[in-house]
């Protein structure tokens, strides 16, 4: 069969079959079997259609930036004096005891910050002087300290950060969001991924599942 002819014959098929896509993206589907003793719905049947959230939204969009191989947080907005008063200085035993640590050797020595800080802003926020821009706005912008980890490698700790465990084959970040929120746009993917370099192993695993 030529194109042609595909085209002739097929196109009142292909009619309904666009036809329907379009009344299921208003909603307005056909009756179908139900499903449980409830009816279908467009959006029921549709993981992809957008859902309210639990709270009102604030915000329209996220840009979610990971700087892998950035500075470390105790050199920009996370202070430990302790840590910067004990410098240099053999790490607390009960910190080593019953412990594996990769790459580490013999008894390491503490190492603080060298670089000043200073609190910022109304919140009084301790942001490092290499952040001289971000003091400015300290007060609208929310830094969370109270996140924890075991996994002290890169790959781990981002799968970790990603996905929620540190092994492979977990479900990213964005698949989780648009889960739960479903998308506006049925054309488009629900979140994207954008890596630079391309040579990071975990980054394959930041894409939906």
């Amino acid at each position: 069969m030529t194109r042609r002819q595909f085209l002739k014959h097929s196109q009142t098929g292909l009619g309904a079959i666009a036809l329907r896509m379009l009344l299921n993206g208003e909603g307005r589907a056909a009756d179908r079997p139900a499903k449980y003793g409830q009816p279908l719905t467009a959006a029921a049947d549709n993981p992809m259609a957008p859902r309210p959230p639990h709270f009102p939204a604030r915000a329209k969009r996220v840009i979610y930036l990971h700087m892998s191989g950035g500075p470390p947080q105790q050199d920009l907005f996370d202070y430990k004096p302790t840590l910067v008063k004990h410098t240099m200085q053999p790490c607390p035993d009960e910190l080593l005891k019953n412990q594996r640590f990769a790459f580490i050797k013999g008894h390491p020595k503490l190492l603080g910050t060298p670089y000043k800080f200073h609190q910022r802003g109304e919140s009084g926020q301790s942001i490092s002087d290499l952040l001289p821009h971000i003091g400015e706005v300290v007060d609208d912008i929310a830094v969370i300290r109270s996140m924890h980890t075991d996994q002290f490698n890169h790959a781990p700790a981002e799968l970790f950060i990603f996905t929620g465990t540190p092994r492979n084959g977990g479900a990213a970040m964005g698949s989780w969001i648009t889960y739960g929120l479903g998308s506006e746009n049925q054309d488009l993917p629900g979140f994207v991924v954008l890596i630079s370099g391309g040579t990071d192993p975990t980054v394959r695993h930041w894409t939906p599942w």
